[in-house]
């Protein structure tokens, strides 16, 4: 399959051929960039943008529909939206306990929402950029495997309004209003409300419902520009999600139907600030972003997942968990920004407030309130170094220290400190304005942990933070005029001290003393391809597709269940791809078809059960005209099955024989959108 994809891509780009009056493509400025005047055809490592128009061409409501356009990104679920992702087979997979580490950031509008993914709503946003790779120098901890930045559009001066609907056969009902405009010749505001409810395409056939995996998403965002005076201005953002979704998906049989007496819980009540200051000065310029992020979390669910009428003579067989997180991110940053050079400090103070309680039959099983807290620091700098009119250097470099504390009400008390350095190396060289290649050398961090279990040794109750070495060359460019832009990189990353969750019996001669604990235990190789397109054939046809082609393997990792050795790790399809078409005339008639579909991939580091291979076929048609479009479309629309989670375990009696359980993505999912603009 994968040899297929890339001779069909290969045969594809030599026969491009140019076309008359074809209209150009724009240039994207990357709003993630420690500058923010930086091309995406400028920068030296690879990434993804999907513009405002992918986003309403291609999405329906969240990140979660265009996920599959991104090459080598994946995502795993066990909840009811995407948290957690994974950038060339790097990233976390599940709840976690402890500190909140994730191996891949998560930013909208320079508000930090790492491990928090649901709020990565569609409506009226301008772009969303994933950086893939270290970016050890611009985001330090949070960003060992890459970002994914959200953002929203800009207040513009001139006064216009949006309404928007949705209507769908799961139960959708989603609408939306914005308004921007001048409050004076030198401040605009921009205000966007959306709500979605959809059903969550499950039926409980204890309840008797269809909604107890629904979706409930409230997102407003609010956004105001003040030019102070010629050198000085402003950018103030607040952002208020309120998501009130359940989480009820799996059961012993692996469909759609539960069976579950206490359906869970996946719930997020958001709020962001930030406040971005431009400063512009004779020799340089100032750049300060202070952000302010709150949020509760709820997330629950029912683990035995039925009731005591299903499980019949076992029972009764109760087990429920839940857990209730508060987590306050407060952050400042100082950007000196020169023609050819850039320093900066980051100054960080995080805390999370954690309870977990389990039932088993009543009892209760686990019941842990914890409180964690870190501060970080870091200094950064970049130099841009202009070596002839076509090649520059740029070298990167970060130091960060953090200091954090945790306890719990099982007396674990522990106060690990880090002193962690990322950074990069690039060259690039500029064949012509339309075109530039590079090579790119990094490192990238992740901060250390500890375990929570008391039975776990005080040897083992910390863990180091983990480092990569990514060495990466590619190009990007504008081809035949502006109609075909083209991306493509080859990269090889190196994993040190790799965070596993592993397990260790203590004592040979007592079987109590096995624990399972997360330790530095492996190192890994990570090498792969990535490209991406879109091509304006004509006047009336767009084409545009991806590719990622992705080898992770463990170089050294040896459990008491065996060697890894060589084996590929987790949620790291080998290949994922995408590739449509989209049809449009003057009069204002469009239809767009995609596909995308991903390779098997192992569902966990601790055992070898996988997923399958599956490709998906999207549609869309519709009409816009002046201020006003209307479309139909359908994902999935053959109604294929396939899995975005798995677990393997000993779930039904008499015997917990272990047995693959998965979550099964969305079936065939079918609506009506429209948007009128005044």
């Amino acid at each position: 399959m994968k040899k297929t994809i890339l001779f069909t891509s290969i045969l594809f780009y030599l026969n491009l051929y140019a076309q008359d009056s074809v209209e150009k493509l724009d240039k994207i400025v990357v709003a993630s960039d420690l500058r923010d005047n930086k091309f995406a055809i400028e920068a030296n490592e690879s990434m993804s943008i999907l513009d405002a128009e992918t986003l309403q061409k291609a999405g329906t409501q969240h990140f979660e529909d265009v996920m599959a356009m991104v090459p080598n990104l994946n995502w795993s679920s066990a909840t009811n939206r995407p948290r957690y992702f994974q950038i060339r087979g790097i990233g976390e997979r599940s709840q976690y306990e402890g500190a909140p580490n994730p191996s891949v950031g998560f930013v909208v509008d320079d508000i930090d929402f790492s491990a928090l993914g649901g709020v990565a709503t569609l409506f009226d946003v301008e772009q969303i950029e994933v950086l893939r790779g270290p970016q050890g120098t611009r985001y330090g901890a949070n960003g060992l495997a890459g970002l994914v930045y959200v953002k929203s559009k800009d207040p513009e001066f001139d006064a216009s309004y949006k309404i928007t609907g949705l209507v769908g056969n799961d139960g959708d009902l989603g609408y939306g209003f914005r308004a921007t405009g001048a409050l004076s010749d030198k401040a605009a505001y921009r205000l966007a409300v959306h709500q979605y409810n959809a059903d969550g395409f499950r039926y409980n056939d204890y309840f008797n419902r269809d909604d107890t995996n629904k979706r409930d998403e409230l997102v407003a965002r609010g956004k105001i520009f003040w030019q102070a005076n010629d050198a000085l201005d402003f950018n103030f953002t607040f952002l208020k999600a309120n998501i009130d979704n359940g989480f009820d998906t799996f059961n012993p049989e692996n469909t759609f139907t539960t069976h579950t007496d206490l359906p869970g819980k996946d719930l997020q009540d958001s709020t962001g600030l930030a406040v971005k200051a431009n400063w512009q000065g004779n020799n340089f310029d100032v750049t300060s972003i202070t952000s302010y992020m709150n949020a509760d979390i709820d997330y629950s669910f029912d683990g035995d997942w039925g009731n005591n009428d299903y499980w019949g003579e076992f029972a009764p067989y109760d087990f429920t968990s839940a857990s209730f997180r508060e987590r306050t991110h407060i952050s400042q940053e100082f950007r000196f920004i020169g023609e050819q050079w850039l320093a900066g400090v980051y100054i960080l103070d995080m805390s999370e407030d954690n309870k977990i309680n389990e039932f088993y039959n009543g009892e209760v099983y686990k019941n842990l309130s914890s409180q964690f807290d870190a501060t970080s620091i870091a200094l950064f700098a970049q130099l841009d170094t202009k070596i002839s009119d076509t090649n520059s250097l740029t070298s990167g470099i970060r130091f960060e220290r953090r200091n954090a504390s945790y306890a719990d009400s099982n007396g674990i008390d522990v106060s690990p400190s880090d002193n962690m350095w990322g950074g990069q190396l690039a060259l690039n060289h500029k064949i012509n304005k339309n075109l530039n290649t590079y090579v790119t050398l990094a490192r990238g961090y992740k901060a250390g942990g500890f375990n929570l279990s008391t039975s776990v040794p005080d040897e083992l109750r910390e863990y180091q933070p983990e480092s990569l070495w990514s060495l990466e060359s590619g190009f990007k460019g504008y081809f035949m005029d502006y109609q075909l832009q083209w991306n493509l990189s080859a990269f090889y990353s190196k994993r040190q001290d790799m965070q596993i969750s592993t397990s260790r019996q203590t004592d040979p001669n007592d079987p109590l003393t096995f624990v399972f604990f997360t330790g530095n235990a492996a190192t890994g190789s990570n090498y792969g391809i990535e490209t991406d397109f879109n091509y304006q054939l004509n006047d009336n046809f767009d084409v545009y597709g991806s590719l990622g082609l992705l080898k992770a393997q463990f170089d050294d990792f040896v459990t008491t269940e065996g060697s890894f050795n060589g084996r590929d790790q987790a949620h790291a399809p080998r290949y994922n791809f995408s590739l449509g078409v989209q049809y449009h005339t003057l009069n204002g008639f469009f239809a767009r078809l995609d596909t995308n579909g991903k390779d098997s991939f192992y569902f966990s580091d601790s055992h070898t059960q996988q997923s399958k291979s599956y490709q998906l076929y999207n549609l869309k048609i519709g009409y816009e005209k002046d201020n006003w479009s209307v479309s139909l479309w359908g994902n999935n629309i053959f109604n294929k099955h396939y899995a975005t989670r798995g677990f393997y375990f000993g779930l039904e009696p008499p015997n917990y024989e272990n047995k693959l359980y998965t979550q099964l993505g969305s079936p065939r999912h079918l609506g009506v959108s429209f948007d009128y603009e005044f």
